[in-house]
């Protein structure tokens, strides 16, 4: 025989609310522990500080231009023809790596750069660059020869 029980039955029923409650928070704490765990890499930067470092005065670049009537400047400066080589050989003396730049203007004498860059290398100067223009306007090569235009169709 079978006795009903005073206390009324009800069926366990599965909460869901507070099952996604506990969801999100396990979900947010392995996105701190994983985030905690991440080591930040990057690139080292050197910031300014407080007190001024003087500025390097070493030069690594010159620029040497030559005009006409073997008219010398460096970096827009006029040189004399005596004062070339000694400034060649100071800048080289304070820095043995220094880069020099030769360029003629149009009315520059070829000899006149050869001699530049003749002092240069006597200057101990290992670094030498040209800066080369087009001719604009100049004279027309002879046909047949390098770097000509070709000759006109016959008609």
């Amino acid at each position: 025989m079978r006795l009903a029980s005073p206390i009324p039955h009800k069926r366990a029923r599965i909460e869901i609310i507070p099952l996604i409650d506990i969801m999100f928070f396990l979900l947010a704490s392995f996105m701190m522990v994983s985030l905690s765990q991440t080591h930040m890499k990057g690139i080292k930067v050197a910031l300014p500080s407080a007190t001024a470092v003087p500025p390097n005065t070493v030069k690594d670049y010159v620029s040497i231009r030559v005009g006409a009537g073997n008219a010398v400047s460096f970096d827009g400066q006029l040189v004399n023809d005596d004062d070339i080589l000694p400034r060649l050989f100071r800048l080289h003396e304070a820095n043995p790596g220094i880069k020099v730049s030769i360029s003629g203007e149009g009315m520059a004498r070829h000899g006149d750069v050869i001699t530049v860059l003749d002092k240069a290398r006597r200057a101990g100067i290992e670094k030498v660059g040209y800066q080369i223009r087009a001719a604009q306007g100049g004279p027309a090569a002879a046909p047949g020869t390098p770097g000509a235009p070709p000759p006109p169709p016959p008609h």
